[in-house]
C-alpha cells in the first residue's frame, strides 16, 4: 500500500463574537463576571483605603491633640514656676529694702563714722567682730557679761599697746645700733 505523504491541513475559521450564540454567551458571562469581580474588588479596596485613611487621620489627630495638650501642660508649669520665682524675688527685695532702710548708711557715712572713732574704739569693734558679736548683742547682755567682756577687751587693748611699744623700742634700737641692755651692763661695771 501506498501512503500519501501529503497531509491535509484543515484550518478552522476563527470564532468571532456574533458567529456563535453559545460563544457569545460564554464570553459575556466570563467578561461580566470578570468586570463585576474587578469592580467589586476595586470598590472594596477603595472603601478599605478610605477606612484606613480615616483611621490614620483619626490617629494623627489624636496624637496631635496629645502633643498639644502636653505642650500646654509644660507651658503652664513653666508659667507657674516663673510666677513663684517672681513672688519669691519680690518678697526678698521688699525684705532687703526694709532692712536697708533701717540701717541705711552710705559708704561715705560709714567711713565718717569709722574715722570719728578713737583707735581704741576701732580696736574694740575689731575685737567684737572677731568674737562674732555686734554692739546690739553686747547691749542685750546682762551687766555681768558686759563687764566680763569689757575686761577682756581692756586686756587685749593693753596687750596690743605693750606690743606696739615693744615694736617701737625695737625699731629705735635698730636705728641707733645700740642696745640699752648692753649699755646698762657696761655702765654697771
Amino acid at each position: 500500500m501506498l501512503v500519501s505523504a501529503k497531509q491535509l491541513h484543515i484550518t478552522l475559521p476563527p470564532k468571532r463574537v456574533g458567529d456563535d450564540p453559545t460563544t457569545d454567551a460564554a464570553a459575556g458571562l466570563q467578561g461580566g463576571a470578570q468586570g463585576l469581580l474587578a469592580t467589586a474588588l476595586q470598590n472594596q479596596i477603595q472603601s478599605q483605603s478610605a477606612q484606613d485613611s480615616g483611621q490614620v487621620q483619626a490617629s494623627e489627630v489624636a496624637e496631635t491633640t496629645q502633643a498639644v495638650n502636653a505642650a500646654a501642660k509644660i507651658s503652664d508649669n513653666i508659667d507657674e514656676a516663673f510666677a513663684k520665682t517672681r513672688v519669691q524675688l519680690s518678697a526678698a527685695e521688699s525684705a532687703s529694702a526694709k532692712s536697708a532702710k533701717g540701717s541705711a548708711m552710705s559708704g561715705a557715712d560709714e567711713f565718717k563714722a569709722y574715722m570719728s572713732k578713737t583707735p581704741e574704739e576701732r580696736y574694740r569693734d575689731s575685737i567684737l567682730k572677731e568674737m562674732g558679736l555686734t554692739e546690739e548683742e553686747v547691749e542685750a547682755m546682762p551687766p555681768e557679761q558686759q563687764q566680763a567682756l569689757a575686761q577682756e577687751i581692756a586686756q587685749r587693748v593693753e596687750d596690743k599697746m605693750k606690743m606696739a611699744q615693744a615694736e617701737k623700742e625695737q625699731e629705735q634700737r635698730e636705728k641707733t645700733g645700740s642696745q640699752p641692755v648692753v649699755d646698762k651692763l657696761l655702765a654697771s661695771l
